[in-house]
């Protein structure tokens, strides 16, 4: 019986490492692909052994890293999830924003996203598999970030591409979009400013941020067969911080914790 796939970028980080861990539910096989593969193979070892949780070094900016994975995983079984969860955020403000930046921003938040599809696509065909996108708030409203925020716009609309272009070959593609999750960089920050999460908690809703185990939930479900008919949204996984908190968030997110 054919293994079934699911690939994880950005896996050796919290969000990423959840998200692989509640993929193991329901997939046979899990590759945890990061930049850094010793920091993904550690957050492997800790999830499973190592015939299911794989990890995998990959520059998810380059077509020839992307290409060793897709071999890799070729052999493990067929690919029926991509997350496409790589992404970071370099300058909080346009004024600090440099080309250098803003492109570097746009390869890693947007490029790294259609070149992983691309090159997992015949897989996916095979498999009528689901993509899974995690974007961000920032890619909805102006939290600051500005190169960030943008790409995670275009990682948005890049979803609604997906879905409507690729829809007849039973791909599915949908994206997540965070709010502020409670990551070992929230952990610094919280031992910097004991009050952090105190400060944080009244701009949500639900008087909390969002757990990486709250990301990795919502990728499952629309990774799974409960969303067989959804396809082409963005399910905000923000506390409720985008319900109606928005202006009083971004006064918030200039003083950099977002």
């Amino acid at each position: 019986m054919t293994q079934s796939a699911a690939i994880v970028t950005g896996a050796a980080g919290d969000i990423g490492a959840a998200i692989a861990a509640r993929l193991a539910d329901d997939h046979d096989v899990v590759f945890l692909a990061d930049i850094d593969a010793a920091a993904a193979a550690v957050t492997a070892s800790k999830l499973g052994p190592d015939n299911r949780f794989v990890a995998a070094g990959c520059d998810v900016t380059s077509e020839a890293s992307i290409a060793e994975l897709v071999g890799r995983a070729a052999g493990a079984g067929v690919v029926r999830t991509l997350v496409n969860n790589a992404g970071a955020a370099r300058a909080t403000s346009l004024h600090e924003t440099t080309p250098e930046i803003w492109r570097a921003d746009m390869a890693l938040n947007l490029e790294a996203a259609f070149l992983c599809f691309r090159a997992f696509e015949p897989m996916l065909k095979a498999s009528k598999g689901s993509v899974v996108n995690i974007a961000s708030v920032n890619g909805m409203h102006v939290f600051g970030h500005p190169a960030y925020s943008a790409a995670k716009a275009g990682l948005l609309h890049f979803t609604r591409l997906v879905a409507v272009e690729y829809g007849k070959f039973g791909i599915r593609s949908n994206a997540v979009a965070p709010g502020t999750v409670k990551t070992q960089a929230w952990e610094a920050r919280a031992a910097a400013n004991p009050n952090v999460f105190e400060e944080a908690r009244r701009w949500y809703p639900l008087q909390r941020v969002v757990d990486p185990k709250d990301v990795a939930n919502a990728v499952a479900f629309l990774a799974g067969p409960l969303t067989a008919a959804i396809t082409g949204v963005c399910l905000p996984v923000d506390c409720g911080l985008t319900a109606g908190q928005a202006e009083l968030a971004r006064t918030f997110s200039q003083s950099e914790h977002y």
